[in-house]
């Protein structure tokens, strides 16, 4: 990797966190736009790589359009609002519109185009959709409903020291322990980088806990998780976090290509990027509903 390639790169990340980061802590509603958005993009890739790989006709605007209205269904669902209902009814009429329109678009292969659709709304859309059930909770002293940007924002924290200390440990240590995690959907994954990424996380949920149990907790508001809690959530972000990595390895592998898209200099694609996160998030979610 060449100087200018490396400068672009650490740009696009630094640009990413400070977005994820500035939009989750601001205010649900920032929150909310930030994800609506990445879920179109993300739609809109997934899309774009069907159509264009495997012979598929997604219309994609309306595909992107109702993962939009989804992630805002469920979101005036967490505050409890009156437009609820609505949305609901707008993301059931778009699923309708997908379906009646393979009639009009003279669609070759009618199931596989629906398949597809529907495949990417839970797949893709659902999990966008189901992070304010993570950060609007009850809040026992008032009565009312808060916004919480600890779990959501720890979350992708998570993520990223998984990913980033896999990375390094394996680096480091594969040559001592060659043993590979899953050399038949990623040869460069190895068990000794996913336990070393998986120990800087649950590392990553102690110090987390300590700044709850303090700093952040006066800040927020809330009472802080206790400690096994905090690394039961880590645990499931290292499990799901691998697989989710590994299931686009799966689908890129079956495509034939190296990146899922462009968007993102230096890292690729939208599902690229939040690849882990498709299967934590709704992972995470029953985590906490269970616990």
């Amino acid at each position: 990797m060449n100087l200018r390639s490396l400068v672009v790169r650490t740009l696009t990340g630094v640009i990413y966190v400070l977005l994820l980061v500035g939009c989750t802590t601001y205010s649900p509603v920032s929150a909310f736009f930030f994800f609506a958005i990445v879920a179109a993009a993300t739609l809109w890739e997934f899309g774009t790589l069907m159509n264009n790989h495997v012979g598929a006709k997604m219309p994609r605007p309306i595909n992107a359009m109702a993962g939009v209205v989804l992630v805002a269904a469920i979101w005036l669902s967490a505050i409890a609002s009156p437009q609820t209902a609505q949305m609901f009814s707008l993301y059931g009429l778009l699923l309708l519109y997908i379906i009646v329109s393979a009639l009009y678009r003279r669609s070759q292969q009618p199931l596989k185009d629906w398949a597809l659709c529907f495949a990417s709304q839970v797949y893709i859309a659902l999990p966008f959709a189901l992070l304010p059930l993570l950060s609007i909770v009850y809040d026992a002293g008032t009565g009312a409903l808060a916004y919480n940007w600890i779990y959501p924002l720890a979350l992708f924290i998570f993520l990223w020291v998984n990913d980033t200390f896999a990375y390094l440990c394996g680096c480091s240590l594969q040559r001592y322990i060659p043993y590979k995690l899953f050399p038949r959907i990623s040869p460069g994954k190895s068990w000794i980088g996913s336990i070393g990424g998986g120990l800087f996380t649950l590392l990553a949920a102690i110090v987390i806990w300590w700044l709850d149990n303090g700093q952040w907790s006066m800040v927020n508001g809330q009472s802080s998780m206790p400690l096994l809690r905090w690394l039961g959530f880590a645990l499931v972000v290292i499990v799901f976090g691998t697989w989710g990595d590994l299931v686009e390895s799966l689908i890129k592998r079956q495509l034939g290509i190296k990146d899922s898209g462009h968007i993102l200099p230096g890292h690729g694609g939208m599902l690229d990027r939040f690849d882990s996160a498709l299967l934590v998030i709704p992972a995470s979610v029953i985590y906490f509903i269970l616990t």
